[in-house]
């Protein structure tokens, strides 16, 4: 039961005293990227009475959860596109920058004319974020800084390997910014306790940090025969399908498909249903790679078919996305049911979930011939690509129940106003 119903006894960090709080909020729910567990969220918590505003970027062209309210959502729901009409781009730095900049200022114009009652957001470039603190600060509102991963640091990685000498200053700037955004937040929340020693090391109170591992839309995924209504409408093959779903950068490594779909027999076929610029390098090479079938990122009333349409799932993490990303394609694949195959750095946090769990097979991001060959043993071995799908499944029923996230969610927004 939600705070609407009943009261809720938290334990605040102020000033270390029990707080019985009891009441409806007015909830700003911001994920920059918008995906599908974090506005399944918005919706669960809007059934428990909340007002809740679930915002996101409208430019960016990744995959997204339902962003609309659709029959059967609960009045008090509402979604903000933001950003559509900016002048966005993921390669050129400047207009980056200058866009990021913009949309904070936007973000923030929204939060000083309707004053919601607390504001979390996560997955958000450093410089929207810095707009959206500084709004809060000034309408006196709670922030709570959702840390999916330390954006700063991956950026600082970034832009040291590829301006040399300035990038190093700029990366210094951003986490300047994100390690001060941290401390003037009522409350941040990791998606793992691995994330602690770094807030640590910035000096943010343990008090103040509070972890709520991420989660699947398991409820709206879930695993379905192989020939599906959408395998049929686009005409899939009978024989082994190997499926990709979700942005494809250059630096997600496309290359590693490309292999993959060099290396399959004539009645298999290689699923992209993607967007981005690796995704676009795919489709001009797909006259030499006649296994592989590019197709657009698909609506999420769809996405369950689509994920059991494939054998085989497949993803990719880049070197530079560290230690602990856990891309919410992997959470979603885990719903599924379907054996996964990942390519990402052997310390990643979704590597690590899916050797504990037995749920996929981890391969190093370069690692082309390991990553066909991986795929192919799964194609080789029904029986255990089948007890991969189980696992990670049976992971995903365990620890992906929304109602215990909603939960713990109301509890930090408790805290969080507890002490202003």
């Amino acid at each position: 039961m939600g705070l609407a119903q009943v009261d809720l006894t938290a334990l605040s960090a102020c000033n270390g005293s029990e707080i019985r709080e009891s009441r409806r909020m007015n909830i700003l729910l911001h994920d920059f990227a918008g995906h599908p567990f974090q506005a399944e969220l918005s919706r669960e918590l809007a059934r428990r009475g909340h007002r809740v505003t679930h915002a996101w970027f409208a430019g960016d062209t990744g995959p997204k959860g339902r962003m609309a309210v659709v029959a059967g959502d609960p009045d008090g729901l509402g979604f903000l596109p933001l950003g559509a009409g900016l002048t966005y781009s993921k390669t050129n730095f400047r207009q980056r920058r200058a866009g990021d900049i913009a949309y904070g200022k936007e973000l923030g114009a929204w939060v000083a004319q309707n004053r919601p009652d607390i504001v979390i957001s996560g997955n958000t470039p450093t410089e929207a974020q810095e707009g959206l603190v500084a709004a809060c600060a000034a309408s006196n509102v709670p922030f709570i800084y959702w840390c999916q991963d330390f954006y700063s640091i991956a950026a600082s990685r970034l832009l040291a390997r590829k301006l040399p000498g300035i990038g190093h200053g700029i990366g210094a700037y951003y986490r300047f910014l994100e390690r001060r955004q941290m401390r003037r937040a009522a409350r941040v929340l990791h998606i793992t306790e691995a994330f602690r020693p770094q807030t640590d090391r910035w000096g943010i109170p343990s008090d103040r940090v509070a972890v709520i591992p991420n989660w699947g839309a398991i409820d709206e995924i879930d695993v379905m025969a192989r020939d599906t209504g959408w395998a049929h409408e686009q005409g899939l093959s009978d024989g082994t399908r190997f499926l990709y779903s979700g942005t494809l950068a250059m630096k997600h490594n496309p290359a590693l498909l490309a292999g993959l779909a060099g290396d399959l027999s004539s009645d298999e076929e290689l699923v992209l249903v993607s967007a981005g610029v690796g995704a676009d390098h795919l489709q001009e090479r797909a006259a030499s790679l006649p296994r592989l079938r590019p197709l657009p990122l698909q609506p999420f009333d769809r996405f369950a078919e689509v994920l059991a349409s494939g054998d085989v799932l497949l993803a990719v993490i880049e070197r530079e996305a560290g230690t602990f990303s856990v891309p919410s394609k992997i959470l979603s694949y885990l719903c599924a049911g379907r054996p996964i195959v990942l390519a990402a750095p052997r310390d990643n946090l979704a590597a690590q979930i899916l050797r504990d769990t037995g749920a996929g097979t981890v391969v190093e991001p370069e690692d082309i011939a390991g990553f066909t060959k991986a795929a192919l043993a799964y194609r080789d071995n029904p029986d255990a690509a089948a007890r991969a799908g189980q696992a990670g499944r049976a992971y995903a029923e365990e620890n992906f129940i929304l109602s215990n996230v909603a939960d713990r969610f109301e509890t930090l927004f408790t805290e969080a106003l507890s002490c202003q």
